[in-house]
Formats: structure tokens, sequence, C-alpha cells
């Protein structure tokens, strides 16, 4: 089964595809006998990577692991040099959200060896091999998970305002791959595709909403990021988080509106097929995602505003402006987009 027929899964029912990545499972409802899942993937014998307060609803993964590793707070860098001496195990399953992920992604990375990722949020990390390494310590390149066992309730259960900050995310992976010069019909078909997922799943009342379309959606932004790479939205998003200590999901909501529309004239065909594929109009596609996204702003995530001039010149060091992202990119058009999600 190729991408673009993927559909979201039933009630109670699996949907199943492989390339040569990653195997996806995604289930249409809550975490259920994931030990089971996994002993058919051949995956019975692991090291856990989580937290305590995705473990309560691990049903028995902690109890099944050779060792629980719980992640601390903080930074990927720091939180995965915290447990990287402790681990013993080449297989790895992260339960838990992007940062839990990318934890697990980083010591494998570091040590070798193979993850499982389970997510419990829309974050992009079980599709990709972006991630940070330990603080400290080097490896020669990133690790993918090659299994996913995705659990729609689980990776779509948080209150509504943090959702739509993690579907903003998501919607981002799927954005920003459709504009960089690794890009090719496979990629934009699948980022699109998640994109008019995410977007008609929001515009569903919450008690209403189809959860197992908005996952859906979600992985394949995942998976489209994964194969094209990021551009200018992801350079100034994760800059801004490392400069400012805003939250990730709530600053990409906050700017993918704004980062959005200053692609419209670096790759207006591009641009507009994203327009087309959240039902927004052919002028409306900053309108459109602010509407999804909450009408959100950087300042009421508590940045210092004084501080803008530190992003840009950060993010203008990143070479992902210059090789993924069309045109020329100026300190003043990365200011102007600040000052707009402000």
């Amino acid at each position: 089964m190729s991408l673009r027929d993927l559909k979201p899964p039933e009630p109670g029912e699996w949907v199943e595809f492989a390339d040569e990545r990653r195997r996806l499972l995604l289930y249409g409802g809550d975490v259920t006998d994931p030990l089971g899942t996994l002993s058919d993937e051949d995956w019975g014998d692991f090291e856990l990577f989580s937290t305590a307060r995705a473990l309560s609803g691990s049903a028995g993964l902690g109890e099944a692991a050779a060792r629980t590793h719980l992640v601390p707070d903080g930074g990927v860098p720091e939180a995965a040099a915290a447990i990287i001496d402790d681990v013993g195990s080449d297989r790895l399953i992260a339960f838990g959200g992007g940062r839990v992920i990318d934890s697990a992604k980083a010591v494998a990375a570091v040590r070798g060896g193979e993850v499982a990722a389970i997510p419990t949020t829309l974050s992009g990390a079980p599709l990709t091999a972006i991630h940070r390494l330990p603080a400290g310590r080097d490896a020669a390149a990133g690790v993918r998970p090659s299994l996913v066992v995705a659990y729609a309730d689980a990776m779509t259960s948080a209150p509504e305002p943090q959702l739509r900050a993690t579907a903003m995310n998501a919607l981002a992976h799927g954005s920003d791959s459709l504009f960089t010069p690794l890009a090719d019909e496979t990629s934009r078909e699948t980022g699109l595709r998640g994109a008019e997922l995410v977007a008609r799943a929001l515009d569903q009342a919450h008690a209403e909403r189809d959860r197992a379309a908005l996952a859906l959606g979600a992985i394949l932004c995942g998976i489209a990021v994964d194969r094209a790479g990021i551009a200018l939205h992801h350079v100034l998003g994760q800059t801004t988080v490392r400069v400012l200590g805003t939250p990730h999901a709530e600053t990409y909501a906050a700017l993918i509106p704004h980062t959005m529309e200053a692609m419209r004239a670096r790759a207006p065909e591009q641009a507009e097929g994203l327009a087309s594929a959240i039902g927004a109009g052919a002028d409306g596609l900053q309108a459109r995602i602010a509407e999804l996204a909450g009408h959100r702003g950087l300042g009421e995530l508590g940045a210092d505003r004084g501080r803008i001039d530190e992003v840009v010149d950060a993010a203008m060091t990143r070479p992902e402006l210059e090789h993924m992202t069309p045109g020329e990119v100026r300190p003043a058009d990365l200011t102007a987009i600040l000052e707009a999600a402000w």
C-alpha cells in the first residue's frame, strides 16, 4: 500500500505501512496490548525510555522492560547524557512524546542499536532521524525508529489548546517539507495529504473529532519532512526555542502562519498547494493557519521581545536558510516574521 492510499483506521482496527525506512502500525483507539504487538514484531527484549506520567498508561511496558529509563526534564542533549551510561541494551523502546523519543534516538546514535517508538503526542520524532546528540558525545549519523506502533487516542489525548499547538508542530513538518530542493512527488503528496487530514480534524468539535485522522495526518507530515528535510520555518522555530526558552509546540503554532505567508512569495506554486490542502482561499493562507492554531502569539509565551536580534543572528548561521529555503533570506526577513508573530 502506498502512502497516498492510507486511510485512518476505524475504531479497533489497524492500518499498516512499511518502506525502506520503517514499519508503521496505527491503531484506531487507545493503547491496547502493546506487549503483544511488540512480540509479534520480534521486539520481546528491550529497555524502555519513558516518563513517570506516560508510564501510567503504558499497559505493562514498564514491567516487561529489562530496564526502564525515566527521561529527565530539559533539553534532549542533557536528558540523553544523563541516561546514556545506564543503558545496556541495543534495542530501545521509547514510549512518550518527542523529547522521550529523541532521547532514545540520541542514545542509540552514540551507542549503536535500534529504536522502536510508541508516541503519545503528534510529534514528528517517531518518523525522522532528526535529533540532537547527548551532551559531550558524537555520532556519525542520526537514528530513525525502525518500528512505530502508534495509538490514535494516545497521540491525541492532550487538552484542546495544547493539542492544537502540537497539531501545528505536525502541520509545520508537512508544510516546510514542500519547499526544500529535496522535495519530490512522493514527499509533496504525503505532506499535502497529511496537512489536509490535520486541518479537517481540527475543524471538528473536540468531542466529535476524528482522532485517527488527526494522528494519521501528523504521521504523514512527519514522513514528508523525513524525506524532504526542513526549511525556513524549522530554522526559525528551533532557534527561537533555544534562544528564548519558549515551549516548542506553542512557538511553532505562533510562527507558522507567518513563516508560511513568507513562503508564498518564495514558492507560490507550493504555497498554493498547501492553501488548497487546508481549505484556505487564494490569499487566505496566513489567516487559515492562524485559525487552525488558535490565534497564538510569541508574546503570550513569556519571551523577551528585546532579544529578537539574538534569535535572528543565531538563525542566520544555519545552512538550511541558504541551501533548503527558496530565495535569499536576509536578517530583515526573519525580524519581520518574529515581529508579526509577537
